[in-house]
């Protein structure tokens, strides 16, 4: 079984930055692929990026350019670097498998950025 956890959330003014950090553990062999979800207050849960083990990088449109995804098989860890933070990017940012696995959701971590 494989166990994710969010961390590295928090309060930021706009036009600040914030690095998410996505810690797994247990059968992490079995994943092939990673995203960074968001889930703001009264709308859908979204797909923010995704990254393959072999680093193939993948963005919404909305957080092209300003956010980074990376990952460090090494210690099974996988970064959201959010740059340029915007009001519209306050949500619970949630990882899991790319694409993800109902079981696989956990607390997330919550993003508020003021304006």
């Amino acid at each position: 079984q494989v166990q994710l956890v969010e961390s590295g959330g928090g309060l930021v003014q706009a036009g600040g930055s914030l690095r998410l950090s996505c810690a797994a553990s247990g059968s992490t062999f079995s994943i092939n692929a990673i995203g960074w979800y968001r889930q703001a207050s009264g709308k859908q849960r979204e797909l923010v990026a995704r990254i393959t083990r072999l680093g193939i990088a993948g963005y919404a449109d909305s957080v092209q350019g300003r956010f980074t995804i990376s990952e460090d098989n090494a210690k099974n860890l996988v970064y959201l670097q959010m740059n340029s933070l915007k009001p519209e990017d306050t949500a619970a940012y949630y990882c899991n498998t790319w694409p993800p696995a109902t079981t696989l959701w956990g607390q997330g971590t919550q993003v508020t950025v003021s304006s």
